[in-house]
């Protein structure tokens, strides 16, 4: 290209072109297109699945991941989380099937947030989809890799285009060579949040451990079995918190199990032989199914705050049938100190929390305790009996509460409830910051933070306050910066952007015109 200034030697390279003699768009002569892809609309997608053998696993997530009342909330691929649920476990391979752009794009992400091993992909093309090939495909490659010394289990898991195809990942062998195979189905158009896929992959190895704990004999945890009876934690948690929690239960004669999602094939086993689960995110459904098979009783809520810390205690001892002297000694042991940790880490200001994490009304309830004026709190998890108790003790207290929360509600609260402070996911902080709100991202700022305990009671009124008081500093930042334009005028220019409102309109009406005639096609 004329002009073209180059920095390299990148376009000299030679690209290999694959050529065909086939039209364009037409599938090798036996081989029926598939029509599908990953831009492929969400209610086709399913259509598919269903057509293809996979209506039971969708009518399962339907029933484990209820949606509504809009179609599900905005979140990233939800396959993220079960990936990452695999790429923490030591001695577990993770394969992926699925589009390349959806692979490149799941693989970036897991290496950007710290994985520190690589992901298996089994690449298709449109002959392989629809004539079985990739299965045979996935078939080959687990065999290659199922190194018993290397790995306990090899977990594949179909994307969006293979579970629409219908790619039979239950036909993969159980085991080969001793290692664990598990298949999963992980679509976006059919499990709402990336939180609910890591109960997609735990329900799966909490399963197949459940399986082999019946069949016989397994391997003892590494750290050993403690002598008393233990509370399994559902979960991801800050790494203190499941010690405080230890130390809670201390005083009541039990133990702190394991916290699943484990870290490895052995606490499978030991968070199965527990006493009771305590639901700590309340959005594990599929785990708690098998939890329950088990004869496990499940307890929700969590010990934060004075008032959670007591009657979480209180449910955790009842489920166990400790003697009610213990329960009180451990509430008398550790409630004066939760009370001594709110009173010296006072919240004072008005504030809307939003998130992805499932953690979102526990972390609301110890605001309140601490003081905070918490007026609205979205979660994209949906409602559940293990979140009941939170939810009412929130709207006893006049917080709005909602579950499938769109960006939508949570920016409209942002903007209609006056906050001093907005803890929410990347957009809604970005909108807050725009506006001169100061906002915390609660993913990394506040779910990463001990909430359990009086190690939690004190933990967040530090950055709060901090991030409420730095209103001047947003202030002025948002005033040395008036008058740059923003959105489609951002920026420096030497004349008027070129905004062709024309463009726009016609668009709009083609948009409109394509709602009502899916309206339309609905009333048929």
């Amino acid at each position: 290209m004329k002009g073209e200034v180059s920095y390299d030697s990148a376009a000299e390279a030679e690209v290999e072109v694959m050529e065909s003699d086939l039209p364009a768009g037409e599938a090798p002569e036996g081989v029926a297109p598939d029509g599908m892809g990953c831009h492929a609309p969400a209610e086709q997608m399913e259509a598919q699945a269903r057509a293809s053998g996979n209506g039971a696993v969708l009518d399962q997530f339907a029933k484990d991941y209820p949606q509504g009342p809009h179609d599900r909330p905005e979140s990233m691929c939800p396959a993220f989380g079960s990936l990452r649920v695999g790429l923490r476990m030591r001695r577990v391979a993770t394969v992926l099937s699925g589009s390349a752009c959806c692979v490149y794009g799941l693989t970036f992400v897991s290496h950007f947030y710290g994985a520190r091993r690589s992901v298996g992909y089994v690449p298709f093309n449109s002959e392989t989809l629809v004539t079985g090939k990739l299965f045979e495909d996935i078939r080959e490659g687990v065999e290659q890799m199922a190194d018993p010394e290397r790995y306990d289990a090899i977990v594949v898991t179909n994307l969006c285009v293979p579970t629409a195809s219908g790619v039979p990942l239950r036909l993969l062998p159980k085991e080969i060579n001793g290692v664990r195979i598990i298949g999963i189905d992980v679509p976006g158009f059919g499990i709402p949040t990336h939180a609910e896929a890591k109960d997609v992959l735990a329900g799966a190895m909490l399963n197949y451990a459940r399986q082999e704990v019946a069949a016989g004999p397994v391997p003892a945890p590494k750290s050993g079995r403690t002598d008393r009876p233990s509370v399994t934690l559902l979960g991801e948690m800050f790494p203190a918190d499941p010690m405080m929690i230890g130390a809670m239960l201390a005083p009541m004669g039990l133990a702190a199990g394991p916290v699943v999602p484990t870290r490895e094939w052995r606490e499978m086993y030991a968070a199965l032989d527990c006493g009771a689960v305590a639901a700590i995110h309340p959005f594990y459904s599929a785990a708690v199914r098998e939890f329950e098979a088990a004869g496990r009783p499940i307890v929700g809520s969590a010990p934060v705050g004075v008032d959670g810390t007591h009657d979480w205690l209180a449910a955790i001892g009842d489920a166990m049938g400790v003697a009610p002297a213990q329960v009180a000694a451990a509430q008398n042991a550790f409630i004066p100190a939760i009370k001594d940790a709110l009173a010296a880490n006072p919240i004072n200001g008005r504030i809307t929390l939003s998130g992805y994490e499932g953690s979102e009304l526990i972390v609301a309830r110890l605001l309140i305790e601490s003081g905070a004026d918490v007026a609205y709190v979205g979660t994209a998890c949906a409602a559940s009996r293990w979140s009941q108790a939170d939810r009412e003790w929130l709207e006893a207290r006049g917080v709005v509460v909602k579950f499938r929360a769109s960006l939508a509600d949570d920016l409209a609260a942002a903007d209609g409830l006056d906050p001093d402070l907005v803890i929410g996911t990347t957009p809604v902080v970005q909108h807050a910051k725009q506006k001169g709100t100061p906002s915390l991202y609660f993913t990394n700022l506040i779910s990463a933070r001990p909430l359990m305990g009086p190690a939690g009671a004190g933990s967040l009124g530090e950055v709060i306050n901090a991030a409420i008081a730095g209103k001047e500093r947003m202030d002025k930042m948002r005033d040395f910066f008036e008058g740059v334009g923003e959105g489609d005028t951002a920026g420096i220019w030497e004349g008027s952007p070129n905004l062709r409102p024309d463009f726009r309109a016609a668009h709009q009406k083609k948009l409109d015109k394509a709602e009502r005639a899916a309206k339309a096609q609905e009333m048929i």
